[in-house]
Order: C-alpha cells, then sequence, then structure tokens
C-alpha cells in the first residue's frame, strides 16, 4: 500500500507504521531494535526467501485460476521460485483495483476467486515448482458501509464474526502527520478502519486468517500497509501463528518520517523502494554509471525485495513503468542481474484511469511483462549465478555498462541510442555462451558470444538493450 491515497476511501498506500496507544508509547516502540524483535520471535527469522530459485513474480489483479495457468505455463519452466497474488479475502464491491484492498470479512470471496480457486491455484503452482506468496491486508478494514463480495453487511466498524467498534484504534481521523509515530499508527490510512492490532483479540484474528492461509498451501504473506503497523505488533501477530512461512513487508522510506524500513527486518524482509526510485534516476538520466552504488544508503542485501514497480508506484510515478518501453526492460534485466536483493518482477495491465480494475482474463491489456523474453531469459541467469560476488564491473561513465557474477555470468547493458562494441573483461570460463536476453538458451537462433580462455570477449551490445550469459547448470 502507498503512503498516501489519492481519494477518501480508496485503499492503496503502501505500508507505514501504526501508532501505539497503548502497550507500548511511541517513544518505545521507535526504539525498539531488530535485535530485540528478533529475540520475542519463537521462529526463525526468514528473509531472503528459501530455496535456489528466488524470483518472484507478482501477477497483480489476476484471477487464481489464470494464476495456475500461469505457474504450468509460464512460470515454473521460466525458473521463477514464487508467485505474488491479489489479496484474498472478501472486500467491498465496486470495479475499482483497490476495492481489493478494503476487506470486509476473511473468507476467500472476491473478483478474483473463492477457496476452491485458491486452493486448486497454490496446488498448480507447487506442482511447476513456483511457491505461493499471498498479498495480506491487515491493517485496517474499510472505509463505508455496505454489502461485501461474498455477502456479507458491515459497516466501517462493525464486521459481523470478526470485528466491533472497540477493536479499532479510537483515532478515527486521517492520517496527517508522517513525522509523528502515533498519527501514522493508530489513526486511519486514507479514511479506513484501522485495526487495533496492540489488542490479542485483533493479532489472534489475523493470525487465524493468516493460519488459514497457510493451511491452503500458502507458503508466506506480503504484508500490506505494514508501516502502519507497529514493528512489535506484526512480531506478535507472527508469533501467534502455527507456522508463517516466508514474509515481506511493505515499508515505504521517506525522509524526515517516524517509521523505517529497518525497523520490520527482525519480521522478514522488507520492500525497498528507494532502489526503483534508483533505477528510474539512472535509466532517465542515461547515467547506468550510478548503478555501481546501487546498495548504498539501502537496506541490507539480505533483508531486501527488490523491485522496478508495483502498482502504486507505477500510478504515482515515482518509478519506471511498462509505458517506459526499452528503459522499463533494462532495469529489469539489470535488477535480475545484480546481486541486491532479493528481485520481485511486476506484471500487471495497461491502464489509463488509475483507478480503473483489471481487464477481462485473457485480454490483450495484461501487460505480460513476466513472460516476456528478455526478462525469462534473466530469470534463467539468476538462478545459474545464485550468490556469486559482483566482478569486472566496466562503465563509459554514462549509459553503458558491463559487470561479472563470478566465473558464473556477465552482462553488458545499453542504454544509449548507439551500439557498443568492444571487447570486454569476463570471468567466465572459455566457450561459447548464448545470450539469453535475445534468444532461447535451448535453440539460442545465432545470438552466441565466444570466450576465450583469457576470458575476454568480443561482442556488440544493441541501442536500448543488453547482453547476458550464463553457464549452465
Amino acid at each position: 500500500m502507498q503512503r498516501r491515497r489519492s481519494r477518501t476511501g480508496q485503499r492503496r498506500g503502501r505500508g507505514t507504521v501504526r501508532r501505539r496507544s497503548r502497550v507500548l508509547g511511541g517513544a518505545l516502540a521507535g526504539m525498539l531494535t531488530t535485535v530485540g524483535l528478533a529475540a520475542l520471535a519463537p521462529w526463525p527469522s526468514q528473509a531472503t526467501p528459501p530455496g535456489d530459485r528466488t524470483v518472484t513474480a507478482t501477477l497483480f489483479e489476476w484471477k487464481y485460476a489464470d494464476v495456475a495457468r500461469a505457474c504450468t505455463d509460464q512460470l515454473g519452466p521460466a525458473g521463477y521460485g514464487y508467485v505474488e497474488v491479489s489479496p484474498a479475502s472478501e472486500h467491498i464491491q465496486g470495479d475499482q483495483w483497490w476495492t481489493s484492498y478494503q476487506p470486509v470479512s476473511y473468507k476467500i470471496a472476491g473478483r478474483l476467486g473463492d477457496r476452491d480457486a485458491f486452493a486448486s491455484m497454490v496446488g498448480a503452482c507447487h506442482a511447476a515448482g513456483v511457491k505461493v506468496i499471498a498479498d495480506a491486508v491487515i491493517n485496517h478494514m474499510s472505509a463505508g458501509s455496505g454489502t461485501g463480495t461474498g455477502g456479507t453487511q458491515y459497516t466501517k466498524y462493525t464486521y459481523p464474526g470478526y470485528y466491533q467498534d472497540w477493536d479499532f484504534h479510537t483515532c478515527r481521523k486521517p492520517i496527517s502527520d508522517y513525522t509523528d509515530r502515533d498519527d501514522v499508527q493508530n489513526c486511519e490510512l486514507v479514511g479506513l478502519a484501522d485495526l487495533d492490532t496492540g489488542s490479542d483479540y485483533v493479532r489472534t484474528t489475523l493470525a487465524k486468517y493468516l493460519d488459514d492461509l497457510r493451511s491452503l498451501g500458502a507458503d508466506g504473506f506480503r504484508i500490506d500497509a505494514a508501516k502502519h503497523i507497529a514493528a512489535a505488533d506484526l512480531a506478535a501477530i507472527k508469533g501467534k501463528m502455527k507456522d508463517p512461512g516466508y514474509w515481506v513487508q511493505e515499508v515505504i522510506y521517506g525522509d524526515g518520517e517516524a517509521v523505517r524500513p529497518d525497523e520490520y527486518t527482525g519480521t522478514g524482509d522488507v520492500d525497498e523502494f528507494r532502489y526503483g526510485t534508483h533505477l528510474k534516476s539512472a535509466l532517465q538520466s542515461g547515467n547506468l554509471a550510478q548503478l555501481r552504488s546501487v546498495a548504498d544508503g539501502k537496506l541490507g542485501s539480505d533483508r531486501a525485495r527488490t523491485f522496478v514497480d508495483n502498482w502504486d508506484t507505477e500510478r504515482n510515478g515515482s518509478t519506471l513503468t511498462y509505458k517506459d518501453g526499452a528503459a522499463y526492460t533494462l532495469a529489469n534485466v539489470f535488477m535480475l542481474a545484480s546481486p541486491y536483493g532479493s528481485p520481485n518482477v511486476y506484471s500487471g495491465y495497461a491502464w489509463t484511469d488509475k483507478d480503473a480494475g483489471p481487464p477481462p482474463s485473457g485480454s490483450s491489456d495484461w501487460t505480460g511483462e513476466h513472460a516476456k523474453r528478455e526478462i525469462t531469459g534473466m530469470v534463467g541467469f539468476r538462478n545459474a549465478v545464485g550468490s556469486a560476488e559482483l566482478t569486472n564491473w566496466w562503465d563509459n561513465g554514462g549509459d553503458a555498462i558491463a559487470f561479472g557474477r563470478g566465473s558464473a555470468g556477465f552482462v553488458a547493458l545499453n542504454a544509449g541510442d548507439g551500439e557498443v562494441n568492444r571487447t570486454f573483461a569476463t570471468s567466465l570460463p572459455a566457450g561459447t555462451y548464448c545470450n539469453v536476453v535475445a534468444a532461447d538458451p535451448a535453440s539460442c537462433d545465432g545470438h552466441t558470444v565466444t570466450v576465450g580462455a583469457d576470458g575476454q570477449a568480443q561482442f556488440t551490445v544493441p541501442a536500448h538493450s543488453a547482453v547476458a550469459l550464463h553457464i549452465t547448470r
């Protein structure tokens, strides 16, 4: 969720922290350290997704039946390790995309599919070797009253079978001051009823919801609007779960703000929003050389989930988007090639109206970024190089860079208008390699590069494109 919402009642910001009127005062909450939170947890802290295939594809607002097919036909064969799906809960009615982020019950009864569809999706994805991350909205409920997508009658502070008025914070006004921890974590994100996550009952209810999704096979969660929930509250909720799995939390960094992303590393990964803005700056300025320091001033690599954009940032202009064409593709290539963080490839749909909901299944309006040749080739690159160190950095001081990943891979990117033709120093073993950005490694279609016994390779990098080579494992 994003830090702010463009309209009252639209629930879509990112995560922020929640005010603490009790249990912990705002000042004490700010003093809690990652070490302290980890010590409270009965489960081991998990950051980078476990397993050899660590790339996630976020299929934003895809129906669960369509995600199942994508796992079988695209994600599994391409080597993705995870798929992130949009919230599995009953929500307010409406065509806008953000209605998915205003839950009214924890039944799986939204526009993306029912309980059976969710379970069937998980089974299909697991069969394809892809684990499932469920987007979980646990900071708040809705902003109004009505009948939900599953038939639940609700009002802003009353949700039958779940919550009543006293289960919400008493600050019944929108967040207005992001320098005030209490305001951010106890008041209402764009007018949405803010759950009192300091309450044992609320914590237990949320843990049961997440446990239920785990019982259906979900492997972990993206915690929406985590910034608006105190880190200690999230640790307590996670501690009530039987087996929490992998967690990644939405915590947007803001200069001078009271809540910081590093407060949440004790409960799992954190989405590193500064990464996407850094990529935009580099690609739009034509200065790719600055990406050599892409990790500086950000979360540690073992705690950061990286992304070029998401559904919020593509709408607020803070990052590149599918509308940026080749620059957007190059940003994804770099993300998948760089050793920093755990990459998340975003795949949504074309839009002109920022509020527009998803198109019909099978529509040409879906961008399909996750399945593009350049991206799937780089998912294979990421799997092949693993944790190999960055080596052999080269740049021309501006729009072209190249670097290796130990003796396992080498990539060159060119954001300029002309070709780059030169001899590159790699750490690859001598041999003939396929440029996986341009061709399927199974056939390669003539897109080969020869590396000599000295590790040197002479090749041309087309304008606004890349060349990526890796060993086969």
